[in-house]
Order: structure tokens, then C-alpha cells, then sequence
């Protein structure tokens, strides 16, 4: 399937289907606009409920080229953009002797495209879809520049000039929310909060991500994470990610896998652990 062929929100939905994503209407609809009016999508939701996985699915869909910027603190446009081979250009200046002049040094053949730069310059006959993930853990100059870089699809670098996008990449921006964003850039995107999925939904995204799986299992397991997710004082929920591993755990050990001894694959805190075994929350599951 082609972006060209993603014409309807039931498009949407049976493309990220056929990549194993079940998406509700709300996520499909969010997708449809953003391939149509060629606007970021921001994804916000607690971690692990399936967020990066919609540009992964959205990319194998379109047939599009999948490039991620992994935001992090201190990021700036060196990790971001471009940067220059400075060894290369040691390099070069040493076999001409210092005879290279400062346009020599910095041509394109020294420069190194990082993944925004990399979107830019894709080849247009082939779509982008550029996920920027977990965009809450840049500082704010970072988030300042991607509001500009949102609004033209362009950068500057001073030794060579502006890059422009030949073709508009999809853009695809995920928060885990442990910071607010700025109103400017959420103004410049879509929004969709994806929420944990449904029990019924989460059987059934268990089942189409391992195919085989015996309904007991994911039946046991969706209703397990259902329980952790009503304690409302643990440090970490499972997301959707976990569940699935849960019920990989199980079915490598069978189906009279004890819940409790595989209880590591959904929760990752020794004090979620804990309050998790001395109140058995899990008895009867």
C-alpha cells in the first residue's frame, strides 16, 4: 500500500492492521489527516502503549524509509542535523600541506547528515516518515529549533547554505509527558493521546503480534496486567509492550506457567515487585 492509497480512516486502520498495529478510530483518523494535510502527528501516552510503534507500522504500510531522531537531554544540532568530519578534514589538510581553503574543508563530502538532514534530503520518490521520539526529554532550545524546522522543513548551515525538503517527510512526534510542551509546537501538529487499550483490544493485539497464542494465555495475561494497573501507587505500569512479552514468557513455559514466577517481564521496579506480592494482587488470575 501507498500514502496515495490511504484515503479513508478505514484505509488507515487496515494498513497499520496488516503490520500488526490494531489502532482504534481515533488513532487511524489522527494518521489519515496527517499523511493528507502533510501535518505532524504528536503521540502523547504513558510509555509503553504503542506510540513509536505507530510510525514503525505507518512506514511498512506506506513502504516509506523509517528515519528516528532519539531525542535525549542535551541534544542540539550536532546529534540532530549535521556535524563535519573533523578527521577527515585533518586529514585532507595534511595531504595538501595546508594548502586547502576553508570551502575546500567544509564541502559536502566532509559532512555528516544526521537524521533531520537526512529526511530533508531523501530521495522525494520515495516517502519519509521521520519519527522524532520522546521529544519531552530535549531541552527547550531543541524544542525552539524543531518549531522552526516544522515550519519551513528547512535548515541553514552556514557553510553551505539552506537545504529545503524536496518532498514533505511524514513526521510522526512521540512525549511520555514528563515534561509539558510548548503551546508553539503543539500548535504546528496534530494531537492523539493514546491511552492503554481496551482488555478486548489488548487480547487482540496480543494475539496478532503472536500469532498461534492460545486464548488462554492471552486471556490470563491481559487480565493480569489489568489488575497492576489499578494499583494506582506502583512506579511503573506495564504497557502493551510488556503484556506481550508476559504472554511470550508464558508460552515458552506453557500454559501452567505461574504468573508470579514470570512477574519480572511486566514490572521492572524491585518496590513495584513487592507491593505487588504481599497484597496478592494477582491471586485467582
Amino acid at each position: 500500500m501507498s500514502l496515495a492509497q490511504l484515503q479513508t480512516v478505514g484505509a488507515a486502520s487496515e494498513a497499520l492492521a496488516a503490520q500488526g498495529y490494531l489502532a482504534d478510530r481515533q488513532l487511524a483518523l489522527a494518521v489519515r489527516l496527517a499523511v493528507a494535510l502533510e501535518q505532524p502527528l504528536l503521540l502523547e501516552g504513558e510509555a509503553g502503549v504503542g506510540k513509536t510503534e505507530v510510525a514503525r507500522a505507518l512506514a511498512a504500510a506506506a513502504r516509506a524509509r523509517l528515519i528516528r531522531l532519539q531525542c535525549h537531554e542535551g541534544i542540539d544540532l550536532h546529534h540532530a542535523v549535521y556535524d563535519w568530519d573533523y578527521s577527515r578534514q585533518l586529514l585532507a589538510l595534511r595531504a595538501a600541506e595546508g594548502g586547502v581553503d576553508e570551502g575546500e574543508l567544509f564541502a559536502r563530502r566532509f559532512l555528516l547528515r544526521r537524521p533531520l538532514l537526512e529526511a530533508l534530503e531523501a530521495d522525494p520518490e520515495r516517502p519519509v516518515v521521520l519519527l522524532i521520539d520522546e521529544i519531552d526529554r530535549a531541552d527547550d532550545e531543541f524544542e525552539a529549533f524543531l518549531l522552526e524546522f516544522l515550519s519551513d522543513f528547512a535548515v541553514t548551515i552556514p557553510e553551505l547554505g539552506t537545504v529545503t525538503a524536496r518532498r514533505r517527510p511524514i513526521v510522526v512526534l512521540t512525549s511520555n509527558r514528563t515534561r509539558e510542551l510548548h503551546d508553539a509546537l503543539k500548535r504546528r501538529c496534530l494531537y492523539h493521546w493514546i491511552d492503554y487499550p481496551t482488555p478486548e483490544r489488548e487480547r487482540a493485539i496480543v494475539q496478532a503480534r503472536l500469532p498461534g497464542v492460545p486464548e488462554a494465555i492471552a486471556a490470563r495475561v491481559v487480565d493480569a496486567v489489568a489488575k497492576l494497573r489499578e494499583q494506582g501507587d506502583l512506579y511503573k505500569l506495564p504497557g502493551v509492550g510488556e503484556t506481550i512479552v508476559w504472554a511470550q514468557a508464558l508460552l515458552a513455559l506453557g500454559e501452567d506457567a505461574d504468573l508470579l514466577e514470570t512477574l519480572g517481564a511486566a514490572l521492572k521496579v524491585h518496590e513495584d515487585l513487592q507491593r505487588v506480592l504481599e497484597r496478592g494482587v494477582l491471586e485467582g488470575v
